[in-house]
């Protein structure tokens, strides 16, 4: 479904994707939709996929997993996490929801994609659907080109967060050529400019890589200050991980002219509100300011 856009202030929207769906709201929603249907018609009964402590996208599986009647193969990075789901509220729930999960150390982990490890789950699992950490294939693209609308076209630039890069290549092909599309990276680095164009069909976009505060998952009190006042201020929530990092460097592009002021933007709120609990714990264990949810 479609959800109406917010207006933060001056020419600056958001588009609250993390109401598109009661179940697995966000760019999960999306993402999934289309490798569902694939499911379905391949007759598959199991699906296996890969992600961290705190992934979005394993317990967006689980949930579709739980929903659908299908099987659910988590295979998460870090050996130690077996003995702490309890303790972790995405595993939790994951688990709640059906899913079967694999534990391997983090070496073994970046081969998840190699031929020689998929043929190893198979025989241990036996035959399943193969979905990428992320969620990230074609069809997940497909359906994150469904996030923009019709009315969205009159938008001049369109930003959204980036972790595996698919939403942002689905955006990227729904959009016009006159449009501009910046994708703020949640991780360190531009390394994803290739996995992107692999997806996108056009050319009118870039990688703002200066707002992702030290890497993947990394945090301080400056950011959890601007995510705790934009919450207070407009009513919405954003994860630390993504969406946060993202508004917290629109408006810092917007204040140092970076953006043009006059620009009508649009900002795509992809959901990972899921997240927070986790964050949480260790904030607190950092003596760090909580994110208020």
């Amino acid at each position: 479904m479609q959800v109406d856009n917010i207006h933060i202030g001056d020419n600056l929207y958001l588009k609250p994707e993390f109401r598109n769906n009661s179940g697995i709201s966000g760019n999960k929603f999306r993402k999934l939709k289309y490798n569902l249907e694939a499911v379905r018609l391949l007759k598959a009964d199991t699906i296996l996929t890969f992600g961290g402590a705190f992934s979005n996208h394993i317990l967006a599986v689980a949930m579709a997993g739980h929903e659908n009647g299908l099987q659910t193969i988590g295979v998460i990075r870090g050996e130690e996490l077996e003995g702490k789901i309890h303790v972790n509220s995405t595993l939790r729930r994951a688990k709640e929801l059906g899913m079967t999960f694999k534990f391997v150390n983090r070496n073994d982990y970046r081969y998840k994609d190699s031929e020689a490890f998929l043929d190893t789950l198979n025989k241990e699992f036996g035959e399943f659907y193969h979905l990428p950490e992320g969620g990230t294939n074609t069809l997940a693209v497909k359906g994150c080109e469904e996030i923009l609308s019709e009315g969205d076209l009159k938008f001049d630039i369109i930003c959204c967060p980036v972790g595996t890069g698919g939403t942002l290549a689905g955006i990227i092909n729904s959009s016009s050529h006159e449009q501009t599309v910046l994708g703020f990276p949640a991780l360190k680095g531009d390394f994803l400019k290739k996995d992107i164009a692999n997806f996108a069909k056009k050319d009118n976009w870039n990688l703002i890589t200066a707002y992702h505060f030290g890497g993947y998952a990394k945090i301080n009190s400056e950011l959890i200050g601007f995510i705790n006042r934009f919450k207070a201020e407009y009513g919405i929530p954003l994860d630390p991980v993504y969406n946060g990092k993202m508004m917290f460097g629109i408006f810092d592009m917007l204040k140092t002219g970076k953006l043009p002021e006059e620009a009508r933007i649009l900002a795509i709120h992809t959901g990972g509100l899921q997240g927070i609990e986790g964050m949480n714990m260790k904030l607190k264990h950092r003596n760090l300011p909580l994110i208020d949810i």
